[in-house]
């Protein structure tokens, strides 16, 4: 297996320098499959053209949580009156 990953490190170098870049692509995404455990058949008729890598930060900084979603009709509840915050009804 690391001969054939070894191969196929050397045609994607020469695909990029021939600026073959979607060469590239398939020949990278085959390596990582392989990498990843999948057999050379598995690898060979996988077609990974429409997947789409995360991109860094896409979901902010330092989190892996996504943002929430509301239910429908979810309305936020009122702020408190700036008035009357902090106080208990009786002075001191």
């Amino acid at each position: 297996m690391d001969r054939r990953i070894d191969v196929l490190v050397q045609r994607m170098t020469a695909a990029a320098e021939a600026q073959d870049f979607e060469e590239a692509r398939r020949l990278r995404d085959e390596i990582n499959l392989l990498r990843g455990g999948a057999t050379a058949a598995e690898a060979a008729q996988a077609d990974t053209s429409g997947l789409k890598r995360q991109q860094a930060g896409a979901m902010g900084i330092g989190t892996s949580q996504p943002k929430p979603v509301r239910p429908p009709g979810w309305k936020p509840p009122r702020k408190p009156d700036p008035m009357t915050s902090n106080t208990s009804g009786r002075r001191r």
